[in-house]
């Protein structure tokens, strides 16, 4: 092999392993976005009041839209690497919206 097959070969390489890692990182965010949105899912569920629960409300949505934007970006990086199914990724569905429940007026 001559040395720019060589040299050819080793930056293949390494592209290759960089996209591995660029994808990793990216499921890694939306694992970790997902985790945050269950933690404040469950603060919300436990909220002792409607001021609480009102805060905890803005703070799930927040939390929400980040994990959306963290699994868009997922999509849209292994789609930039060729990965046209998304099988994996649909193991992660999009948490849910929330509305205000136990201290709504009325209750």
């Amino acid at each position: 092999m001559t040395r720019l097959h060589e040299t050819h070969r080793r930056i293949n390489a390494e592209i290759a392993q960089e996209k591995a890692a660029a994808l990793g990182r990216a499921g890694e965010r939306l694992e970790t976005a997902l985790a945050h949105v269950a933690a404040v899912g469950r603060r919300l569920d436990a909220a002792p009041d409607g001021d609480a629960e009102a805060r905890l409300l803005g703070e799930y949505e927040t939390a929400r839209v980040r994990a959306h934007h963290a699994r868009l970006a997922l999509l849209i990086q292994r789609e930039a690497v060729g990965l046209r199914h998304h099988r994996i990724v649909d193991q992660f569905p999009e948490p849910p919206r929330r509305a205000a429940s136990r201290w709504s007026p009325g209750r």
